[in-house]
């Protein structure tokens, strides 16, 4: 495969897509993230990479608390939405018709549309240049019963949630795989299974 060499830049695909909240519940505020992820097991930790101009730098860095909202695609124009608009001058609820919800474990509220929240509390902030990581500790979950299955699983399959590439959102595609299937021993059939407790050959 012929490859073509380039300086180094910011390109990883795909990304997910979240619109992360804070403020408070009377005044609520929401940016789009695209650069996010989980850095840790236990305890559960995660970030989020902003620039310091943006309003919310100032509410999370204030209060020390956000909440990260897994966006479904029917969202998708209110993500974009929320990308490209600052809080300092728009209502950003109001203008997509979004749900302030109370969380659990943080001041900051939670975007009631969307299947999946992670409630956040601030543990660190590192300068890297254009953007400030700020670390945080996932210390509250909540996912709506919609995508819960009867086992108690979580089925973050049927939430239709978006991706982002290189300016472009898009939707998952079909499952291929699962954890550790490359390795999986297969199942033999049934009947050899039978025939073998039976100890006929």
């Amino acid at each position: 495969m012929a490859k073509r060499s380039f300086e180094g830049a910011v390109i990883m695909a795909p990304l997910p897509c979240v619109m992360v909240s804070s403020g408070t519940l009377e005044k609520p505020n929401v940016m789009t993230v695209a650069w996010t992820g989980i850095v840790n097991t236990h305890p559960a930790k995660t970030y989020i990479s902003v620039r310091k101009s943006r309003y919310s730098y100032e509410l999370i860095t204030k209060s020390r608390e956000f909440v990260i909202n897994l966006v479904p695609s029917t969202l998708v124009r209110a993500c974009d939405f929320c990308g490209v608009r600052s809080g300092r001058t728009t209502d950003k609820f109001k203008a997509c018709s979004l749900t302030p919800e109370a969380s659990e474990a943080v001041s900051a509220p939670a975007i009631a549309e969307c299947p999946l929240q992670l409630e956040c509390r601030v543990s660190e902030i590192i300068p890297l240049g254009t953007h400030d990581m700020i670390l945080a500790d996932i210390v509250k979950m909540r996912v709506s019963e919609d995508i819960i299955d009867d086992c108690g699983k979580f089925r973050l399959d049927k939430a239709g949630l978006l991706a982002y590439m290189h300016g472009n959102y898009y939707t998952l595609g079909k499952k291929i795989g699962s954890f550790g299937y490359s390795v999986k021993k297969k199942k033999k059939p049934a009947a050899a299974q039978r025939q073998k407790k039976s100890g006929k050959n």
